[in-house]
């Protein structure tokens, strides 16, 4: 099993700029989706942005033109660089691995970090 661990959140001004990380276990070449999510005190989980094994991106609205994912497959890692933060992107970001893998297929959540972004 693959396991998924977020780093980098933190309190920001608005404004301000955070890079999360998610450092997987295991290669995630393979892994189709790799994705961030958040979720806001009282609101369900949204899809905030994702980014397929061949480089192809998504994102929500909210976050376009502010945030930008990647992937280093040699690392293992995914990031999101979030610039232009805003107090309404203040939430729980989760890292998730989804789809087809060379380990089968996967449906992965990382434990989740705080953003907070002060007005």
């Amino acid at each position: 099993q693959v396991q998924l661990v977020e780093s980098g959140g933190g309190l920001v001004q608005a404004g301000g700029s955070l890079r999360l990380s998610c450092a997987a276990s295991k290669s995630i070449f393979s892994i189709n989706v790799m994705g961030w999510y958040r979720q806001a005190p009282g609101k369900q989980r949204e899809l905030v942005a994702s980014i397929t094994s061949g480089g192809s991106t998504n994102y929500a609205d909210s976050v376009k033109g502010r945030f930008t994912i990647s992937r280093d497959n040699s690392k293992n890692t995914v990031y999101l660089q979030m610039n232009s933060l805003k107090p309404e992107d203040t939430a729980v970001y989760y890292c998730n691995a989804r789809g087809s893998s060379i380990y089968g297929y996967l449906e992965v959540w990382g434990q989740g970090t705080l953003v907070t972004v002060s007005s």
